[in-house]
This record gives structure tokens, sequence and C-alpha cells, in this order.
């Protein structure tokens, strides 16, 4: 199972990892202003990954 681990830098602004059950990053946030936003990128996340469709663009 996958963690979410918020985190708050020096300068106040917080992001997010998607860590594997192996503890692994999986995915990384961009910087929010707010925890608040940082929250609902969590669950922007949660809402719409198990949705995701896979666009391959590679040649191979």
């Amino acid at each position: 199972m996958g963690t979410f681990e918020l985190k708050k830098t020096d300068s106040g602004k917080f992001h997010f990892n998607l860590k594997a059950s192996n503890g692994q990053v999986i995915a990384s946030s961009q910087m929010y202003a707010s925890k608040e936003s940082a929250l609902n990128g969590i669950e922007s996340v949660r809402k719409n990954a198990a949705d995701a469709k896979f666009d391959d663009q590679t040649d191979a």
C-alpha cells in the first residue's frame, strides 16, 4: 500500500511525495503555498489516479 508524505519546507511551502510500500518515491507534487492546497492535491491524485489512462509515447 502506498503512503502520501506531506512536508513543509523551510520557506513555509508544502509538497507531498507518494511512496510505494517499499519506501521508494513514485510521485512528487509541485510546491503549494498552503497546507490546504497540498491536501487538495493529494485528494486529486487519490480520485484521478485510479482511472488514469496509460499513454505510451515511446517509439519502442
